[in-house]
């Protein structure tokens, strides 16, 4: 039984171990595959012969009616099928080009739109294919007869690139001329709806510039539509890092070296160049500080206008050209004065007034002096000096900024009332409103007002007319202050006792004891 139950020498040889009597594998495996990589070379395209059989069909049906066209493109969607099931990426690319081609080439549009249709929604398509597809057709947009037709074919490619993250990047740009039809037709709602549709801050594929630039336009046709709301949400998703100082100046190396820089992409590739008349990253942020600014003159948040022209002030192009600063300066200056008195305003308007290019500018330099220095100044004799200046700043001082003159007075009253209580501690309703040359009403107005906002702490005794600047000290901050009053007073008469000793000593002087 033992040896009826092992195994022959033939069937103990393992499989892979028997060759052929020309040396070559004997395994019916290595045979089966062996011949299927012989019958996937035998499978091959042969792409000369599959272009000349596309031309062929592409002549049959040139200039010969919409029946002889039909059946080219039937014809051509046959061959598509036979390669598009063998997943030949590019023999399929090639005949779906085709069938855009000959359509583009009859003038169909409307039979363009629907194979594009076709197309991308056959059965096991490939990817490449489709996208090859709609590039052909994006091609065809400008050479369109009407605006309307444009349209169709525009929404045509906006449907089939619908959810595709791989034509990402194409429906994107397809959007944008679509608003921007929309938008020469005086449709500006219809336009920034359009636009809004797509959210481009999430694309991997697209140029970070060109993503910047796609989100200030929607911010724009909000602002022309006047919805602040919305713009402002977009303008966040723009950083201001994006617009650094390195970044630029790497910009600006590329463009002189006449080198395309390379952006990378969410996942690590390299990102696709941006699209054709994409602004440079410089131009882009003077747009994007243009549109916070028009966001803040309807807010009427002088501050931070003053901080946007601050970072305009400080792009090279801007600081190369002296016509260009002198005017962004102006109204740096002119901002900075109408904003609200607070550290952050007093640390911009002490950077400026140490601006190396103020002094280029006298009257300016003047202006910022007087809220700088520590001295009462007479509204009259500011108008006096700044009031046909004043007049010259249309785009502050006249229109929508009409206010701004009476927000100036205001300023300049402010900033007496923080000199006022820089100096005493105590004074009369009736002396500041003498030292203001303002009735005494306003005076307590203006004062109130600071107060409120936390700029100035006082307090108005209205029955004695008086005011009192500073903070009333806590009960905690009175013992402690006391406290050490009393550890300074024991240390002052400790050193007194011991000089008296001393003279004593040396002067042998007898001091009668005091007990």
């Amino acid at each position: 039984k033992k040896e009826s139950m092992a195994p022959t020498t033939e069937e103990s040889k393992p499989e892979a171990m028997v060759t052929d009597p020309a040396g070559g594998p004997a395994n019916p495996k290595a045979k089966k595959l062996k011949g299927s990589t012989e019958k996937k070379k035998a499978s091959d395209v042969d792409f000369d012969a599959l272009e000349k059989q596309i031309a062929a069909l592409r002549a049959q049906g040139a200039g010969k009616g919409e029946e002889a066209l039909a059946k080219t493109v039937e014809d051509l969607l046959a061959l598509e099928k036979t390669y598009r099931l063998q997943a030949e990426l590019k023999a399929t690319s090639m005949c779906c080009v085709a069938i855009v081609q000959v359509c583009f080439e009859a003038r169909q549009w409307k039979m363009l739109n629907e194979n594009v249709i076709l197309i991308s929604k056959r059965r096991a398509q490939l990817k490449q294919a489709v996208a090859t597809t709609v590039k052909e057709a994006i091609a065809f947009i400008e050479q369109t007869p009407d605006e309307a037709t444009k349209i169709e074919l525009i929404k045509t490619l906006q449907s089939v690139t619908e959810g595709k993250i791989y034509l990402e990047l194409e429906r994107a740009r397809l959007t944008r001329r679509l608003a921007d039809i929309y938008e020469s037709r005086g449709k500006i709602e219809e336009a920034a709806e359009t636009l809004q549709e797509v959210a481009v801050e999430t694309f991997g594929a697209m140029a970070k510039t060109e993503k910047i630039a796609f989100i200030l336009e929607q911010v724009r046709l909000c602002l022309k539509k006047q919805d602040f709301i919305r713009a402002f949400i977009l303008v966040k998703k723009v950083t201001p890092r994006a617009f650094s100082e390195s970044r630029l100046a790497s910009d600006a190396k590329a463009a002189e070296d006449g080198v395309d820089k390379k952006e990378l992409a969410m996942d690590g590739t390299t990102a696709a160049p941006p699209d054709e008349g994409t602004p440079s990253l410089e131009e882009l942020k003077l747009i994007y500080y243009r549109h916070l600014i028009a966001y803040y003159v309807h807010e009427g948040d002088a501050l931070e206008i003053c901080r946007a022209y601050q970072n305009i002030y400080d792009t090279p192009s801007i600081k190369s050209d002296a016509a260009k600063w002198t005017e962004v300066l102006k109204k740096v200056c002119w901002y900075v004065v109408l904003a609200p008195s607070g550290p952050m305003q007093q640390s911009i308007l002490n950077t400026v007034y140490g601006d190396e290019n103020l002094a280029k500018l006298p009257l300016y330099e003047k202006l910022l002096r007087i809220f700088v220095k520590s001295d009462i100044v007479q509204w009259t004799d500011v108008e006096s000096q700044f009031g046909g200046e004043m007049a010259q700043q249309e785009e502050i001082f006249g229109g929508k900024g009409s206010e701004n003159g009476a927000t100036f007075k205001l300023r300049v009253v402010d900033h007496n009332i923080l000199v006022i209580s820089s100096y005493y501690d105590r004074i009369t309703l009736r002396r500041l409103a003498d030292i203001l040359k303002i009735g005494e009403g306003e005076a307590e107005k203006y004062l109130a007002d600071l107060v409120i906002k936390k700029t100035v702490t006082a307090k108005i005794n209205r029955p004695e007319g008086t005011i009192v600047f500073g903070e009333k000290a806590k009960p905690e901050e009175v013992l402690t202050e006391w406290s050490g009053n009393i550890g300074k007073l024991l240390d002052i008469l400790e050193k007194s006792c011991h000089k008296i000793h001393k003279e004593c000593q040396q002067y042998k002087v007898n001091v009668p004891s005091m007990l």
